[in-house]
C-alpha cells in the first residue's frame, strides 16, 4: 500500500493542480469584468490548494522514507 500511495500521491497532485486550473479558467472567463480580476488571485490560490497539500505530503513522506535511522549509542537511558 505505501508504494502504492507513493506513486500515487504525485499524480494526484498534478490531476488537481489541473483540475484547479481549469476550474478557475471557468470562472474567469465566463464573465470577465473588474470583480473578477480583482479577486483572480486569490479563486486562483484557493483553487490549488488541494494540490499543494497533496504535493507536501507526499514530499514529507518521501523525506521520512529516505531519513538515515537514528543512533542513540551514546544517548543516556532514563
Amino acid at each position: 500500500m505505501n508504494k502504492v500511495l507513493d506513486a500515487l500521491l504525485p499524480v494526484l497532485a498534478v490531476v488537481f493542480s489541473i483540475g484547479g486550473i481549469a476550474g478557475f479558467a471557468y470562472l474567469f472567463l465566463r464573465e470577465l469584468n473588474v470583480f473578477w480580476l480583482v479577486v483572480a488571485p486569490i479563486i486562483f490560490a484557493m483553487y490549488q490548494i488541494p494540490a499543494a497539500g497533496l504535493w507536501w505530503w507526499w514530499k514529507k513522506r518521501k523525506r521520512e522514507r529516505e531519513k538515515p535511522p537514528e543512533k542513540n549509542e551514546g544517548a543516556p537511558r532514563g
